[in-house]
């Protein structure tokens, strides 16, 4: 009896013994995995606030009479771009076609997936065959369903929107009827990559015109509640090559707008209004060289061109048809001469100055480019701009293009192209420079000034020359070289000899050509008066 009775209490310790071991593992684990521990909390009490909850049940099935239910594709399309979906305990992975690399989630069958909206919570199901079931509570249910659902729509749409292929548009003239010219558009897919994020520009801009677009997307019920249509219209102006073009491809893939490219010198521009009436809402009109079209040309004046394109942006025909568009004007220089009825606000809202690229906009080439954030020959190409250099986007870009496998090649290229664009000084001042250099030639230079470092114009023309024929200065352009203290110490000698003779036999005229009583005057007059130039 007392064997069996130890038996029994070593198996019971045996048994809490590794109960204590699970339950050590457990908190082990719980403590290790405090995000699990968390998660599991919220799961509970989500499901305890559910339960104490009366919901109210929509579904929404695939077809309806037969015919497919529209509510259907769009809800299933606004349920997969939900955040809550990567966070599903369930989802299923999809894949494009059409695109490689393109993955996406939905809802699989008996998944749940939540959303909120207008402070009421909501939850999709996947209830299968072809099914989703919308869960609301019974107490949100008149207060949020259709305004959730018209929610619902409109993101669907805007996704289908911006996942659609854009078109480019470019106007032509072909026989209508009657033998009248009609217009038309000839179109092809787009395929500009160009981005507001991969554009060099101001970032403070960049944003506010991001800023301004996002506005205008979401503007509808704003623009018709003050009785206005629902258009915009952009002015870039500048230099050629500082990128508009470009900008307005990028503005066209931000808002996932086709493009409609009006060539003003092509044939059957004359009523610019047809051509506005055959283009489609969600639309960017694009009109380049705004300002050469309108200084006049082909037997027209320049006052009937600027009525014709007066009428095209604010006519009532133009009005009537320019919903949910927005118009991009371009011109290649200022704008002075342009007509400032043209200019004001309501035909052109937004105006935006491209200007020539800063050492800021080189910077951002660089990175877009080569991939640089710094660079040790970035000092020589911010001193280039500094000095007033200026180059366009289009020629730097060329530049770190045709450069792209060796980043200090391309920058050095860039340094020589600074150094040919250098603005000249007036002619008085450069006058000035070249009675300065003779004077200073002319006279032994200063001994101080050789030991500062200073760059005088002789040793700034050798570095130029050295810089045209592809070659750098080591030291910068700093006027040294490895025999400079030598010669230095030659013309310190020299100046106490001849200040010790003046004191013995006083003030006499010097000849700096005659020769000296040791027979190394001229010799030393040779070396005080040649320039000390960079090797």
């Amino acid at each position: 009896m007392a064997l069996d009775g130890g038996g029994g209490l070593g198996g019971l310790g045996v048994i809490g013994a590794l109960a204590y071991g699970v339950l050590a593992v457990a908190a082990l684990r719980l403590v290790l995995s405090y995000k699990s521990a968390a998660h599991a909390l919220r799961r509970a009490w989500r499901w305890a606030d559910e339960w104490a909850q009366a919901y109210q049940y929509y579904e929404v099935p695939r077809l309806a009479g037969g015919a497919e239910n529209p509510l259907f594709r769009k809800a299933a399309a606004y349920v997969s771009s939900l955040p809550s979906l990567e966070d599903a305990d369930a989802a299923t992975v999809v894949s494009s076609g059409a695109k490689s690399n393109d993955f996406a989630l939905q809802l699989g069958p008996g998944h749940t997936a939540t959303d909120a909206f207008l402070g009421a919570r909501l939850a999709w199901t996947n209830a299968g065959a072809d099914r989703l079931v919308l869960r609301v509570r019974r107490h949100d249910r008149t207060r949020v369903l259709r305004p959730y659902l018209q929610h619902v729509e409109s993101v669907a749409d805007e996704m289908e929107a911006r996942r659609r292929e854009l078109r480019l548009y470019a106007n032509t003239t072909t026989g209508g009827g009657g033998g009248a010219a009609a217009p038309r558009w000839a179109s092809a897919p787009f395929t500009h990559p160009a981005t507001l994020d991969t554009v060099a520009m101001d970032p403070e801009l960049k944003a506010r015109v991001r800023a301004d677009l996002e506005t205008f997307l979401k503007g509808r019920a704003y623009y018709h509640r003050l009785g206005r249509v629902w258009r915009r219209s952009y002015l870039l102006y500048g230099a050629p090559g500082t990128g508009k073009s470009t900008f307005a491809a990028a503005m066209a893939r931000f808002l996932g707008y086709d493009v409609y490219d009006i060539d003003l010198s092509r044939g059957g521009c004359d009523d610019l209004r047809a051509l506005l009436l055959d283009t489609t809402p969600r639309s960017l009109i694009l009109v380049e060289d705004l300002d050469r079209y309108l200084r006049g040309g082909d037997g027209e004046t320049a006052a009937e061109r600027t009525a014709r394109v007066l009428s095209f942006m604010d006519g009532l025909s133009s009005s009537s048809c320019g919903e949910e568009r927005v118009f991009v004007f371009t011109m290649g220089g200022g704008k002075d001469g342009v007509d400032p009825a043209v200019l004001r606000p309501g035909r052109l809202d937004v105006h935006i100055h491209f200007t020539m690229c800063d050492f800021e906009g080189f910077k951002a080439l660089a990175s877009n480019y080569l991939g640089l954030k710094d660079h040790k020959l970035y000092p020589q190409v911010e001193e280039g701009f500094h000095a007033g250099a200026r180059l366009s986007p289009a020629e730097l870009g060329e530049i770190m293009l045709a450069n792209r496998g060796s980043p200090s090649r391309a920058l050095r290229t860039v340094i020589s192209a600074l150094q040919h664009v250098m603005p000249s000084p007036p002619p008085a001042q450069q006058q000035q420079q070249q009675q300065r250099a003779s004077t200073a030639a002319a006279r032994p230079p200063k001994l101080n000034s050789r030991w500062s470092g200073h760059l005088d114009y002789a040793s700034a023309a050798a570095t130029s020359e050295a810089s045209t024929a592809g070659q750098s200065s080591p030291r910068g352009g700093g006027g040294f070289n490895k025999d400079a203290p030598i010669r230095e110490f030659k013309k310190l000698y020299g100046l106490i000899k001849y200040r010790s003779r003046k004191e013995a036999a006083g003030v006499v005229p010097v000849d700096d050509n005659a020769a000296s009583p040791n027979g190394r005057g001229s010799e030393a007059s040779s070396d005080k008066d040649k320039p000390v130039i960079s090797s």
